[in-house]
């Protein structure tokens, strides 16, 4: 039988995270990662970015499941919102699962879904003619799996994030017979992690960034309050160990944070070193002694920097920046939070705090090093190479780290989202491509924040708005009142008097020209109204603010019987 496979990445291609691949293997859809990316700093308001699900809503009666890689949010962050909208079973680790049942939970929709599956490196699922099995891959967070995806032409291979660290604890640790016995099986295409593959530099093992951790929290006298993202559990071992090993003990802010780490006590992926570690509650960290504290921030969704900002701001109810705090930032920010970072440094400086970055020091990556992706190539012996998971940059790096190994651009393919790659034994091209954009979460709101709200969102950052308030009579063919101006984020009003006037002249005479010259029509007057101001307002300050015009119409029967009821009240 021959096979049609096609992938088709719904996500995480040249950008930085929202992971989402689907196998189309002979009409079957497999869907590798379901995620999520935090916004860029242009997405104003947003809360989070997942994928656009729409092709897979055309196609919802082909999808087999989908399968999980791990439980970080660029992995399984979307999962409430695609239950939402279809009902196929979800496999992973045990651990995993959990955490897709805590983001699942937290959704109206998907809260009553119960077809999850959990599995293992030794797991074997079979749909017909396809094999699915899985290996394990060292990552930040325990029960991280690659998934393998058995076809008569060789296996399609996906990672998920992972790195190579010969001193991995055993839950942790790579499978390399897996990965060595799936090559000589033979692997058809590779869909491998680009996340670090411009660093040349081999990732630190964990060992030495659990004793850099260590000795930060031995020479530091003071409060250290810790950084990092809440589903890091590997971090969370560490700084629990070292807090531990100071005498030192540990307080957990948030909610999300307090269910994960149980989650993971639970099922045994995290251990207190002592059984008095954790601080029950904020009267009785705040008795404590501050070099007997550590406190860890992850705050909301897991993003830790806008928490940090809040404490420096003296803006949290409970706990704040205070001299001589120490904030640590163990987690590894992406390109998009440099900016944030930055910031976040200076208003921890400016609260007399201190601030250090394990990612100053160490290369501290949860993402393979270039030698790592070479191995992994060299193990598995793919026929043909997919770099995922990363912008294209990073993408293209990885491209040259396989070119320099003896591969070709006929076997590398550097898809865009909706691109479908076809592949058999012999080639790959690309067969097609789907129109797939980005769907943006704003509050209860899904997809319903396109780019024209974006694009004014961004005017009202920048210019504000100027709004314009005139009252007609429409039959009499006259303005009844002077137009009322108001501004906000433009300019200061009392302080551009003339400016004011001006505007307030244009304003009458754009209204007067449209009730005697022109048929009326509303949106043609709004629109004069909007385009004659704009071209002052700009050639006066060199700026576009939001032009509001606000036409209210006099309705002459109402004003007549208010005059009536006026005369009689004064008759009696």
């Amino acid at each position: 039988m021959k096979n049609e496979i096609k992938v088709m990445p719904i996500g995480g291609v040249r950008e930085n995270g929202k992971d989402m691949y689907a196998v189309d293997i002979n009409g079957g859809i497999y869907i590798l990662d379901c995620g999520l990316k935090y916004p860029e700093n242009e997405l104003l308001g947003i809360d989070v970015v997942i994928p656009d699900f729409s092709y897979l809503k055309e196609n919802k009666d082909r999808i087999v499941g989908v399968f999980l890689t791990h439980g970080h949010a660029d992995s399984i962050g979307a999962i409430s919102y695609f239950l939402s909208e279809f009902d196929v079973p979800v496999f992973g680790s045990e651990m995993t699962i959990e955490l897709a049942k805590l983001n699942v939970a937290d959704s109206e929709k998907p809260k009553s879904f119960d077809d999850f599956h959990v599995v293992s490196d030794r797991s074997e699922i079979d749909f017909d003619d396809i094999k699915v099995t899985f290996f394990k891959t060292t990552h930040s967070i325990p029960g991280s799996l690659g998934v393998a995806i058995h076809t008569a032409d060789g296996a399609i291979v996906y990672t998920g994030d992972f790195k190579f660290d010969q001193t991995a604890a055993p839950m942790y640790q790579t499978n390399y017979s897996a990965l060595t016995q799936l090559g000589d099986e033979g692997v058809l295409a590779l869909l491998s992690d680009s996340g670090n593959a411009e660093n040349p530099n081999p990732s630190a093992s964990e060992k030495k960034i659990g004793e850099y951790i260590y000795d930060t929290f031995n020479y530091h006298d003071s409060r250290i309050i810790v950084a990092s993202v809440a589903s890091n559990i590997l971090r969370m071992q560490q700084v629990f160990n070292a807090a531990a090993r100071c005498g030192r003990r540990v307080y957990l802010t948030g909610h999300d944070l307090e269910r994960i780490v149980k989650t993971a006590m639970r099922l045994n992926t995290l251990k207190l070193p002592k059984d008095d570690l954790l601080i029950d509650s904020i009267d009785e960290l705040n008795k404590m002694a501050p070099d007997k504290v550590v406190i860890i921030q992850t705050g909301k969704m897991g993003e830790p920097i806008k928490a940090i900002q809040r404490m420096a701001n003296k803006e949290q109810s409970d706990i704040n920046i205070e001299p001589n705090d120490l904030v640590f930032i163990t987690t590894t920010p992406s390109t998009a939070m440099e900016t944030q970072v930055a910031k976040t440094r200076d208003m921890v400086y400016r609260a007399d705090g201190e601030v250090k970055m394990i990612s100053d020091e160490m290369n501290s990556s949860g993402d393979a090093s270039q030698a790592d992706l070479q191995l992994l190539i060299n193990l598995l012996r793919p026929k043909f190479i997919i770099p995922v998971q990363g912008e294209y940059r990073l993408m293209e790096s990885h491209a040259q780290l396989a070119k320099q190994i003896g591969y070709t651009d006929k076997e590398i393919a550097l898809p865009d989202k909706g691109d479908i790659i076809s592949i058999n034994k012999d080639e790959m091209w690309l067969s097609g491509s789907v129109s797939l954009a980005d769907t943006m979460i704003d509050g209860i709101g899904i997809g319903d924040i396109g780019n024209i709200v974006l694009r004014d969102r961004k005017v009202l950052s920048e210019d504000g708005i100027f709004v314009a308030v005139v009252t007609i009579d429409r039959k009499k063919k006259r303005i009844v009142s002077k137009p009322k101006l108001t501004s906000r984020g433009f300019v200061y009003v009392k302080a551009n008097k003339d400016l004011m006037q001006e505007a307030a002249g244009i304003i009458e005479k754009t209204v007067t020209n449209n009730l005697e010259h022109k048929e009326f029509d509303w949106s043609n007057l709004k629109q004069d109204v909007r385009d004659s101001l704009s071209d002052y307002l700009y050639k006066q300050t060199k700026r576009r603010p939001v032009i509001l015009p606000v036409i209210m119409e006099v309705n002459q029967h109402h004003r007549r019987s208010a005059k009536k009821h006026q005369k009689d009240s004064a008759n009696k």
